[in-house]
Parts: C-alpha cells; sequence; structure tokens
C-alpha cells in the first residue's frame, strides 16, 4: 500500500497543480470585483484601485498565481480579502462540522446503498429487480435541495420528531451530536446511495454468470454460499470506488445541505464568500475538496486492491 502510494504520488501532485491553475484562473475570470465590494457602491475608480493594490490585485496574474501557489505549499492560506481573518482559522473553525456531515452521509450512503445492491443483486426476481431501478431512477432524479425541503417539511411540519436546523457540539454528547445529523446526512446520502446499489445490483448480476459461479455449483456449494464469499465479495470493488468517487460529491452536495439545515461548517463560509467575492477563500476552499478527492480515490483503489487479489496496484 505505501509502495503504491509512493508511486501514485507524482500524478497526484499533477492534477492538483492542473486544478490550481483551472481554478484559478476561472475565479479571475469570472465577472465582479471584490476590491468593489470592499470599497463600497458609491466608491470612485480610484478609492477601487487603490484597495486593488493595497490587496495585490492589480499584480500580474503570474505573480499572484505563484503566491497562492508558494502559500498552498507551506501551509499559508492567506487573509480573507473582505473581514482580514486568516483563512486557516475560517476553515479550522468550521472544517470539524463539515466533516462530521459527509462522513455521516457516507456510512449512510454506504449502508442503504449496499443494502439495495444486494436485495437486487441476490434476487431471482426480475420483477423484484425491475421495482428497484424504477427506485433507484426516482432517487437519481431529486437533486440534494429538494432531498432536503422534504425532510425538512416532513420532519420539521409533519412528524416534528428530530431536530432541523443548527447543530451540537461534543461537549453536549454523541447522542446530541448525531440527532443533528441525521436529517443533513439523510438528505445528502440519499441521491448517492441509489449510484451505489445499482452499481453493485449490476455487478452481483453479471457475476452470477461467471465460471467460478457455475463451478462452485457443480462442486455442490449453496447459493448462499456462493452469493456471499463469491459474488459479493468480487463485486463489493465497484462499490468501494464508487463510494471513494462519491465522497468528493458529498462535499459539494454539503454546501447546500448546510445552508438549509444552518449548519455552520464549510458549506456556509463557500456561500458567503461567493456571495462576496472573495475569491481567495473561494479558491482555497474548492482546492481542498480537490485534494482530499484524490487522496480519498487513491484509498478506494488501495481498498479495491487488498479485496480483489485479481487486481494488482501498479
Amino acid at each position: 500500500m505505501g509502495n503504491y502510494l509512493i508511486r501514485r504520488l507524482p500524478a497526484m501532485l499533477v492534477t492538483l497543480f492542473a486544478a490550481s491553475i483551472l481554478i484559478f484562473l476561472i475565479l479571475r475570470l469570472a465577472p465582479g470585483s471584490p476590491a468593489a465590494t470592499i470599497a463600497g457602491p458609491d466608491a470612485s475608480a480610484e478609492q477601487i484601485h487603490a484597495v486593488e493594490e493595497k490587496l495585490g490585485l492589480n499584480a500580474p496574474l503570474p505573480q499572484q498565481y505563484g503566491t497562492w501557489l508558494i502559500g498552498l505549499v507551506t501551509g499559508n492560506l492567506g487573509v480573507s480579502i473582505i473581514n482580514d481573518q486568516p483563512i486557516t482559522t475560517l476553515i479550522g473553525s468550521r472544517v470539524e462540522s463539515t466533516l462530521l456531515l459527509a462522513l455521516a452521509a457516507t456510512v449512510l450512503m454506504s449502508l442503504l446503498g449496499i443494502t439495495l445492491g444486494v436485495l437486487g443483486g441476490s434476487s431471482r426476481s426480475a420483477r423484484l429487480r425491475s421495482y428497484l431501478d424504477a427506485f433507484y431512477s426516482v432517487l437519481l432524479s431529486l437533486p440534494t435541495y429538494v432531498t432536503s425541503v422534504l425532510l425538512l417539511v416532513l420532519f420539521g411540519v409533519l412528524i416534528p420528531v428530530l431536530p432541523i436546523s443548527g447543530e451540537a457540539s461534543f461537549e453536549d454528547g454523541i447522542g446530541e451530536v448525531l440527532t443533528y445529523l441525521v436529517l443533513p446526512a439523510t438528505a445528502l446520502a440519499i441521491p448517492h446511495a441509489a449510484v451505489i446499489g445499482r452499481l453493485l445490483q449490476n455487478s452481483m448480476q453479471e457475476a452470477m454468470h461467471e465460471d467460478y459461479v457455475r463451478f462452485g455449483i457443480a462442486k455442490g456449494l449453496s447459493r448462499a454460499r456462493i452469493l456471499w464469499l463469491h459474488v459479493l465479495r468480487n463485486s463489493m470493488g465497484t462499490a468501494i470506488v464508487a463510494i471513494g468517487i462519491r465522497f468528493s460529491g458529498l462535499l459539494g452536495g454539503a454546501v447546500v445541505v448546510e445552508a438549509l439545515f444552518s449548519r455552520n461548517g464549510l458549506g456556509q463560509l463557500m456561500i458567503g464568500s461567493v456571495l462576496s467575492r472573495d475569491y481567495v477563500v473561494v479558491q482555497d476552499l474548492i482546492m481542498l475538496a480537490v485534494a482530499i478527492a484524490v487522496i480519498v480515490q487513491a484509498l478506494s483503489e488501495v481498498a479495491l486492491a487488498s479485496m480483489d487479489p485479481r487486481i494488482r496496484l501498479s
């Protein structure tokens, strides 16, 4: 595992470097000026220019990019243009909330997706599989904000048994933390669980036609033994890779979910920074998400290889 990650490191660094250039250019070419926001709506061109000079926004783009890149490498993420606070402080005070939400959603996504996938993949009933396919299509058609609103209406108006806004700290107890995580994590997990379920179901159905299954039947092994010890194990790789890929999607969906459920996480910070055109914060947050996605993808490949001996890490 360690050797594989070391070999993958150059490719991961190239990916991050390319992503940093793309993020930097897109944000710089976007309309609007943070200097104009800071200077105020009635500011003159000279006042806006003075703010740009103070913040270094009038420097050549290569120089701005180089300064930002060096800061990323050294851990100096810079200072927010709008509120003049260190970005590491802004992220550090909110990252726990977002990671808790993403991890809880990952657990729910995995449990629901794998359960549905195994149910459909192990069933001999074509009707059940068709029902599940329709169910997957419905879940996939629901954007995260729709599932969030539906859960808010259901548990905030019709069945008010769970908190629909805010969050709890570990000082309040793990039970209280989980209570506040249930609804946002569920809203975030549902569409992604449908992807996991469909992939695993199809993978198991394909595996049922492999030679090792016919060989197991010829040896007199029970269907349950073949399913659980052979088919499921060889099909889980698909689900594991999909879970790794979907984790980055969960981080992106957290922006919407945190806003709707009033959680003080990175999503709220992202929305506020976008609205105020604080692109220094925005580009750091996007790079953080990209870095997490790259690392999780590499780890999912390692997990896949450890489960499937036919795959060699190279």
